[in-house]
């Protein structure tokens, strides 16, 4: 690369690219380039600048022969998003631009008869809309606009006409950048992110990166994994869940020949899919789509706020209509129809919410839908799941012990070869043995059954072999122990989790899984307490002796142990018929039914795929502490709502009564109730306060 150093500082280098010009398609390039290398903390383009701000680590020398040897070359294999953030900043700042230039143009240069020909075609679509609302029989806010503008182009106050309608279409035009900048941020938060999928190929299934699927391709999904892709099932039968594409809350049946689509999950069942789009294509916009028309993903308070804005209206005419009757002065009828309650209303609060949402993406929060930050707000009961919530998300095993005078390294490479189909956290563990034990574990077995919140079942070698949980192997599947192993059995470590391995009907190994507590987790907990969460409750499928343990450690208020998915789901649902607003915090496929359950599902981003789907909200897996923001965003944001109420009933209200009596003239009316709305929109897109509870 081509380019020279600007400035430095120790971990920071400015550097200026040697060429013409930047495209924003280049600028997007480069910055995805470098935001995917493990040394680079943070990657910054300035494309009209040509400028490049790296945060890095490590040696500078190495980071130096990094950049020399990069070229254009390098980074065109990388896939950029469909849409651009940058692209679009562009587009509504040069609209920005140009609007404002226009203005100061027609204002200092035009001649007045060019000003009041401006003026008069400017006013059209404000007049047609209007007229649209009148021809409709509603009394909307379009209508006062054009009747207020309509009104002084009567009057021949020009000036004033030609202000109002400058300000209103700087608000529509704030109105629909930050609109659309929130909504195609969160809708790249949640995005696909798969990287590799299961291929099918004559030789047999290969884990392959999505980036080289091809349409045409077969991919294999199973339960509790994500369609990657657009396409028809060729193969198999699985009932999918479509509800956050289409919003049925039930699983659809998948059988040969019907249409599967991106970002949709497995609940049930595995097919092979026929890939027809590759890598999501459409499922950006899917969410867009999702986001923009899904009135059920609105909140409360802003359903509240459209429906109080279009209930106002009829009332700033009449307060219009009487200030004439009482003073015959039109110009005091005409201030108060140059300010309505509804503008700020219903500009200010989806704003805010969005706004919310986004800052919720930064803390590396993932939100669905407004009213979910509301529900996180009313919360008073937090229920959580242990294995990979209140634990770490990826549990090690501590010890493989074989029976039966098997081999160890074979028990755990047999394990590994079922437990890879099938995410989660125990299962990562066992494969994370087997390979830094060095084992590969080829495809020997036959179609892969999972058994939700038991295990999984499957042959090898003409034999059937079982992994998963006591009660699976030793009640449902009636498996046994040689006599023998029965002394080694009795002496398990009682201070692991254990996930029993039986080949044929007999126990074969018990892996004994070790599964460290958060160390945020009890900080956590306790800084929710704070901010007037009143219970805490952790569930589990494991035994209680394992489930007390943890539960003294973490300091919930209250666990149930040996409970299964339609337990836990029916925990969730007697509490909230109790009258408690529940959160559900977890992660694996058989918290789904609680997660549904709960006012509010939240789900580790590195869980089940099925998991984070049907959840309302989806954190980072780094730390728990993400809840503690969540809940701060939920908060602020709720603040935030009410000062708003206050502020535009309080201020618009006084502009009405200052207009009536005739100590502000409509021109002043009007600009300063523009000008609040812009106010408190800006506003309303800002930072929430910053009160951050995480120990430095």
């Amino acid at each position: 690369m081509n380019a020279v150093i600007i400035h430095e500082s120790r971990g920071r280098i400015r550097l200026r690219l040697k060429q013409k010009s930047l495209s924003l398609q280049q600028a997007d390039l480069l910055e995805a380039w470098f935001k995917k290398q493990t040394w680079v903390q943070q990657a910054t383009v300035h494309e009209r600048t040509q400028c490049l701000i790296l945060h890095y680590t490590g040696s500078r020398d190495q980071v130096l022969q990094n950049l020399k040897g990069l070229t254009w070359e390098q980074m065109e294999s990388l896939t950029l998003p469909s849409h651009s953030s940058r692209v679009l900043n562009r587009a509504f700042e040069e609209k920005l631009v140009g609007k404002v230039a226009m203005k100061i143009f027609g204002t200092l240069f035009l001649p007045p008869p060019f000003r009041i020909a401006r003026v008069l075609l400017h006013a059209l679509p404000f007049l047609r809309r209007g007229l649209r609302c009148l021809f409709n029989r509603k009394i909307k806010v379009e209508l006062l606009d054009a009747i207020s503008i309509g009104i002084s182009v009567f009057r021949k106050d020009f000036a004033t006409a030609g202000s109002v309608m400058f300000l209103l279409e700087l608000g529509e035009l704030l109105e629909e950048w930050t609109r659309k900048k929130s909504v195609q941020d969160l809708a790249q938060c949640m995005s696909l992110n798969v990287d590799r999928v299961w291929l099918s190929t004559p030789d047999g299934e290969i884990l392959t990166p999505i980036s080289q699927i091809q349409p045409g391709d077969q991919v294999i999904v199973r339960i509790g994994g994500i369609v990657p892709v657009d396409g028809v099932v060729s193969q198999g039968e699985a009932m999918v869940n479509q509800a956050s594409l289409t919003g049925e809350s039930i699983p659809v049946a998948k059988r040969p020949g019907s249409f599967v689509y991106a970002g949709t999950t497995v609940a049930e069942g595995e097919c092979t899919i026929w890939v027809k789009q590759i890598s999501g294509q459409s499922r950006y916009d899917q969410i867009v789509a999702m986001i923009e028309h899904s009135e059920q993903l609105k909140s409360t308070a802003e359903s509240k706020a459209s429906s109080l804005a279009d209930k106002l209206v009829p009332y700033t005419f009449a307060g219009s209509l009487l200030s004439f009757i009482l003073t015959r002065n039109i110009t005091r009828a005409l201030s108060v129809l140059m300010v309505d309650f509804s503008c700020a209303l219903k500009l200010a609060m989806p704003l805010a919410v969005l706004s919310a949402m986004n800052e919720a993406g930064r803390e590396h929060i993932t939100v669905k839908g407004g009213k979910f930050l509301e529900k996180i707000a009313q919360a008073d009961t937090v229920i959580f799941d242990k294995t990979g919530t209140l634990t770490r998300a990826c549990p090690q095993v501590a010890q493989v012990i074989a029976f039966s005078g098997r081999e160890e390294n074979e028990m755990l490479r047999l394990a590994a070869c079922l437990e890879e189909h099938f995410p989660h956290s125990m299962a990562n563990a066992v494969v994370e043995e087997a390979k830094r034990r060095g084992l590969k574990h080829e495809e020997l077995h036959s179609k892969v059954d999972y058994i939700v919140a038991h295990g999984i079942s499957s042959r090898v070698n003409q034999e059937r072999v079982l992994i998963g949980s006591a009660h699976f192997i030793f009640e449902d599947e009636k498996c046994t122990i040689s006599a023998e192993d029965q002394e080694k059995f009795d002496n398990l470590p009682l201070e692991y989790s254990h996930l029993y391995l039986a080949i044929g009907e007999q126990l074969a190994a018990v892996i004994c899984i070790t599964d460290p507590l958060r160390e945020e987790a009890p900080a956590v907990l306790a800084a929710l307490r704070g901010l007037g969460i009143q219970k805490t409750v952790m569930l589990t499928g494991d035994s209680r002796r394992t489930a007390s343990v943890i539960a003294a450690r973490v300091g919930v208020d209250e666990f149930c142990a040996e409970v299964l998915p339609e337990g836990k789901a029916n925990y969730v649902a007697s509490l909230r018929a109790a009258g408690h607003t529940v959160v559900m915090v977890g992660d694996g496929i058989n918290d789904s039914p609680a997660l549904s359950e709960a006012d509010a599902g939240i789900a580790i981003s590195d869980g089940a795929a099925i998991a984070q789907e049907i959840a309302d909200i989806t954190i980072a897996a780094e730390s728990l502490w993400e809840l503690v923001r969540l809940r701060q965003i939920s908060l602020e944001l709720m603040a935030r709502i009410h000062a708003i109420y206050r502020f535009v009933i309080g201020f618009n209200g006084g502009l009405i009564a200052l207009g009536v009596a005739g100590i502000l003239p409509p021109s002043t009316s009007a600009t300063l109730h523009n000008l609040s709305t812009l106010g408190i929109s800006i506003h309303s897109m800002t930072a929430l306060p910053n009160k951050k509870q995480r120990p430095l």
